[in-house]
């Protein structure tokens, strides 16, 4: 996995992925365990640390993902199917995304506007993690 020099998270993403693949492996039954991926946000946000579902699926047909929002950005991780034939990739719109995989796409319909050109996505090891930038209000 590719580490960001400017990041000092990923020392402890790394050490934290290592832990969650050694607790899956000592668990009952667990060549049926799968994580999907994972997405953790800093933010700064008082109260308690937490978990938050974000969005849900549209469809039957559709990827299975996750959204989680901050007051500057959008999330998405997406499980991509191991059969795909094709790269995965995401279209990046002002109020939509569409995650495409073969001949399938899901879409997610955004409720903020987001800033393209800052936006981006990456596939590494069936997981797509989007990261897109709110447009921010001016008022």
């Amino acid at each position: 996995m590719q580490t960001n020099p400017n990041n000092p998270y990923d020392e402890v993403f790394g050490n934290l992925s290592k832990i969650v693949e050694e607790i899956v492996r000592n668990m009952p039954e667990a060549e049926h365990a799968r994580i999907i991926g994972y997405t953790i946000v800093t933010r700064h946000a008082s109260g308690e640390p937490g978990i938050y579902p974000g969005g849900a699926n549209s469809g039957d047909d559709d990827l299975p993902y996750e959204v989680q929002e901050t007051d500057t950005q959008i999330f998405i991780t997406a499980a991509i199917p191991p059969e795909a034939e094709h790269a995965p990739y995401a279209d990046i719109q002002t109020n939509v995304v569409r995650i495409c995989v073969d001949d399938h796409f899901t879409t997610i319909m955004l409720d903020k506007p987001i800033d393209i050109i800052h936006s981006t996505y990456r596939v590494h090891r069936g997981v797509m993690d989007i990261t897109l930038r709110k447009i921010p209000d001016y008022k």
